[in-house]
């Protein structure tokens, strides 16, 4: 229910229009100075104020400006029998969302009010958003220790505080959005908006209308996959990046960053994407390094997911053996740390111990699409080939899993599990029920 706090010293009025109100399911209050009324709202939620232009201890424009450096949020509508342009634009410069003469039309003053508590409310879920944007890629920090890592992340915090144009680059999954929401957040337009808009999903009319109909001013524009975009778009954009390098206010109107996983360069060498679009969208170029080349990095980012989701699920966080953590060295993670986080997030929801070991990598090896070329046994000194790696796993697990199992943990068939055993000889010590 909303709470609306009216300040009127004219009991006639105020009970005709409390009446009005509470007919509409709002919950009304009463002060009949401003002085009263900025008490009021001092001790109570108030959703919306309608006041009068003249009270006893001042005007509604003095309320006006009490009620903005105490509340600033809170919508106010201002009434008065006094009908003068001067009143009306001082009302609105003051801060009012609204401005009614006396007397007034029912269904119009509804209206007003209804209007005014939308607007309260979109900017409430605007601001709760915002706060859960900011805290949710807050909680997600970009770290590492490698060489390509430590020199992205020194060109984000460079990048940051500019508004220069940036391009990030990168291989699906390292984190380009990550990177782009560092950079807003780094930024003196954080308190903004920040948009994402994923280009390759879209058709060139859908481009258009999320493009160039977005509300990102005063923030972040960010256009995942602009490799993707139609040519019409392509020079549409350039035409708004240009204007708004132009632009002679500081922060004014929004900020652009691009992401892609393809070779701009060579998209522009064969006539897929404009050169100038390039240059001007590339003025800050970052490079998000693929998971396989980020060394430390991948254990890392592991113990951090590890723990993340382990505390959400009310666990203990898990430390890891030789053999798993050997599997996050060796692995190729051809869908980088986005492959790396929802591993960890499977193998920590499976786990019944604090130990995740090569039980658990077997629970999640079969959605890892490299898993069979790339895990060596604890250790070894190399990655083993797909023969080796199904022979080895083959000789330490046959007593602990059925047939099924070792054939679903190692992607193959339960037949050509069976040829691969007869080939090589090896016969169960135990024999568990397939």
């Amino acid at each position: 229910m909303a709470r609306i706090l009216l300040i009127d010293d004219d009991p006639g009025l105020s009970e005709v229009v409390e009446l009005l109100l509470t007919r509409e399911g709002y919950a009304v209050a009463r002060a009949g100075t401003v002085k009263a009324g900025l008490e009021r709202i001092r001790r109570a939620r108030t959703d919306l104020v309608i006041t009068d232009l003249r009270l006893p201890d001042g005007t509604g424009l003095d309320a006006i400006a009490a009620i903005r450096r105490m509340r600033s949020e809170v919508p106010i509508i201002m009434i008065t029998s006094f009908s003068s342009l001067e009143s009306a634009i001082g009302a609105l410069r003051a801060g009012a969302v609204d401005y009614i003469v006396k007397p007034f039309d029912n269904d119009e003053f509804l209206h007003a009010v209804t209007r005014a508590l939308n607007e309260r409310r979109m900017t409430r879920e605007n601001a709760l958003l915002k706060r859960n944007l900011k805290s949710a890629y807050g909680a997600r920090p970009l770290i590492g220790e490698s060489p390509g890592m430590r020199k992205a992340l020194e060109l984000i915090r460079k990048a940051a505080p500019t508004d220069a144009s940036v391009l990030i680059r990168g291989e699906s999954g390292t984190g380009k959005e990550l990177a782009a929401a560092a950079i807003h957040y780094a930024s003196a337009r954080a308190e903004g908006p920040f948009v994402t808009i994923h280009c390759g999903t879209l058709s060139r009319e859908a481009q258009e209308a999320e493009i160039f109909g977005h509300d990102a001013d005063g923030g972040t524009l960010f256009l995942d996959e602009i490799a993707e975009l139609a040519p019409a778009v392509q020079v549409r954009l350039l035409d708004v990046l240009e204007e708004s390098a132009d632009e002679p206010t500081p922060g004014a109107g929004f900020r652009f960053i691009g992401a892609t996983q393809r070779d701009i360069p060579a998209a522009v060498e064969r006539g897929h994407f404009r050169q100038d679009l390039y240059y001007r969208l590339g003025v800050i170029s970052i490079g998000m390094p693929p998971l396989r080349e980020r060394g430390p990095d991948r254990l890392l980012l592991a113990q951090r997911f590890a723990e993340r989701c382990a505390n959400k699920l009310g666990k203990r966080v898990p430390r890891f053996d030789a053999e798993f953590s050997a599997f996050l060295d060796n692995h190729a993670w051809p869908g980088n740390v986005r492959e790396l986080k929802n591993m960890i997030e499977r193998a920590v929801i499976l786990a019944e111990g604090d130990v995740l070991n090569g039980r658990n990598l077997a629970e999640v090896a079969p959605a890892l699409p490299m898993v069979r070329a790339s895990v060596p046994l604890p250790g070894g000194a190399r990655p083993l080939a797909i023969e080796e790696y199904i022979r080895a796993v083959v000789e330490r697990f046959q007593d602990s899993y059925t047939e099924t199992e070792l054939a679903r943990m190692l992607g193959i068939g339960r037949k050509a599990l069976w040829v691969r055993r007869r080939q090589w000889g090896l016969k169960r010590s135990q024999n568990p029920s397939a």
